[in-house]
């Protein structure tokens, strides 16, 4: 028995093969063509995995001006309600607002969209001047968030409701409409005063 090491030949693949008993063309593929073939099929699907990947990518560096104009679309939403407010126009304020709107007041009470408009139109709820500062709109896709400060002068049935207050309120975009879906608001309270209070 022989000690030489043996040797095994890459085997070879017929390009063509037999078909109903007809000779093969004798052409061979050798692995290393079919290795190269499969180098260059990954090599395709990578590109092509990079290229979806980068569309999003580019697509996104064009958001910060889509942002721009929709935070000054907000803030003009923001006036309108706002004069709304003011005007005690409550037709106006039923279309910025959403149909599953909540409110919470300063005082922790809950509104629904109906109970906000219900007490427009029965005047309970009375505003006579509304001085915004410090408005700040985030966008996030279809929502944005506005934080603003609010000078307010008004009342709530017999309850004085004037002061300073920071506000948190909502936008969500549906079928292309920008509706208020939730509010917040919490009083300043004047440092001064706070300090009456602990002293007394």
């Amino acid at each position: 028995m022989s000690d030489r090491p043996l040797k095994f030949a890459a085997p070879a693949i017929h390009f063509d093969s037999v078909l109903r008993g007809r000779l093969v063309s004798g052409t061979l593929m050798r692995r290393d063509k079919q290795v190269r073939r499969v180098r260059s099929w990954t090599l395709a699907c990578t590109m092509l995995a990079a290229a979806l990947w980068w569309l999003p990518v580019s697509t996104a560096w064009a958001l910060p001006h889509r942002d721009h104009s929709v935070r000054k679309y907000i803030e003009t939403l923001e006036m309108q309600w706002r004069d709304a407010e003011v005007n005690n126009n409550v037709s106006e304020m039923a279309k910025l607002l959403a149909d599953d709107y909540i409110g919470i007041s300063a005082n922790g009470t809950v509104e629904t969209k109906s109970e906000t408009l219900d007490a427009r139109r029965a005047g309970t709820v009375k505003i006579q001047s509304l001085n915004i500062t410090d408005l700040k709109v985030r966008v996030y896709g279809d929502t944005a968030v506005v934080t603003s400060k609010a000078a307010l002068v008004g009342e709530n049935g017999q309850s004085d409701i004037s002061g300073n207050y920071r506000y948190t309120r909502v936008y969500n975009r549906r079928l292309g409409r920008w509706k208020i879906v939730s509010f917040e608001a919490s009083r300043i309270h004047d440092v001064d005063a706070r300090r009456k209070t602990r002293n007394k």
